[in-house]
């Protein structure tokens, strides 16, 4: 008895696996056939692939030069497998939705559509849009604090936190561009780029959360804390580049930080008399909800914008005015230190 009901058990597990793995569309029959016939023939119904079209199997880059490809769509590394693939998940997809069925993960990644071959043009669009933001926020700081404010006696600035904020302008700059190539064609570099510099920037953000939250100036000390920070975040970076890139851990990872640093922006933000505070409160609260975003999954509308894309575009508005907070404290710390040295 104790056998049956443990084979029963046993088939009901493998029922329920089978199921879930099923919910993947590169297992669909369907799908898998038409990626087969399209590696033998190079075409996906009456559309004939350029990248199948070699009896050789090479490359077109490595073709004569009037049968190359542009350079906007060579850099990409599309070739006839990953060409056959996306050709027979929209044609699939536009079979499904005419039978009133939703769109699912094809090879872990949501059924999206090409621009100038661009995987994921929205996303990679507001990666560029907060790239620019990064970078205006840093440039307008940096001249606020080397041109506006005044220095301390021995020529640096009062504000004890510049430095800082210098080397956090730079890893924002440097995620953001990785995430628009990442979004624009995610081979495993690109990828493994993308999730590092956002791991490392939002480990980074939330060390210069505790040095600014507890007003720690003394080096020592801020070493002392940046060591165990930094040490862990360079063992997730070495875990997804040389062990395993692992997607959904890494997501945990850095919503764990973003929302321990919130939580520490977000008590210092209640107890603290700094005139900006309110914008430092609707940078949390923001940055919360969009958090959300990256937890709730959901497939692209029109096969352009998703979850991430969303996310990406509400992190506009943020972005802004978090650079606006930063001016402000650096103008609060300044007047500050001026006001106690007399």
């Amino acid at each position: 008895m104790e056998k049956c009901r443990l084979l029963l058990f046993l088939a009901a597990i493998s029922s329920i696996l089978r199921l879930i793995y099923a919910c993947s569309g590169d297992t669909d029959p369907i799908y898998k056939a038409c990626v087969g016939h399209c590696k033998e023939t190079g075409c996906v119904g009456e559309k004939c692939l350029q990248h199948c079209n070699f009896s050789s199997g090479e490359n077109p880059i490595d073709g004569p030069w009037y049968l190359q490809e542009p350079l906007y769509l060579r850099w990409k590394q599309w070739d006839c497998l990953s060409d056959c693939q996306y050709h027979c998940m929209l044609t699939r997809e536009e079979e499904r939705q005419k039978l009133g069925l939703k769109p699912i993960k094809y090879h872990g990644k949501w059924p999206f559509r090409r621009v100038y071959g661009i995987q994921e043009p929205v996303s990679v669009a507001f990666s560029a849009l907060n790239l620019a933001i990064q970078f205006h926020g840093w440039v307008s700081f940096f001249i606020l604090v080397n041109y506006k404010l005044p220095f301390s006696p021995n020529k640096k600035p009062y504000y004890e936190y510049t430095g800082l904020w210098h080397i956090y302008a730079i890893l924002s700059m440097n995620a953001w561009i990785w995430s628009a190539v990442s979004h624009s064609r995610d081979v495993e570099f690109s990828e493994k780029l993308d999730h590092s510099s956002a791991a490392a920037l939002i480990g980074y953000s939330l060390l210069l959360a505790i040095l600014r939250v507890f007003n720690v100036r003394d080096e020592a000390s801020r070493v002392m804390i940046a060591a165990p920070v930094v040490a862990f975040v360079t063992t997730h970076i070495l875990h997804l580049n040389f062990y395993q890139l692992d997607h959904g851990l890494n997501i945990k990872v850095c919503v764990a930080m973003t929302m321990l640093q919130f939580i520490l922006w977000a008590v210092w933000a209640g107890f603290t008399r700094h005139p900006s505070r309110w914008k430092l409160c609707l940078v949390v609260a923001g940055g919360i909800l969009s958090t959300l975003l990256k937890i709730y999954d959901f497939p692209p509308y029109m096969g352009y914008v998703d979850a991430d894309a969303l996310w990406h575009a509400f992190s506009l508005p943020l972005t802004y005015l978090w650079w606006s907070f930063v001016r402000d404290d650096s103008e609060f710390g300044t007047t500050t230190l001026i006001e106690k040295a007399k």
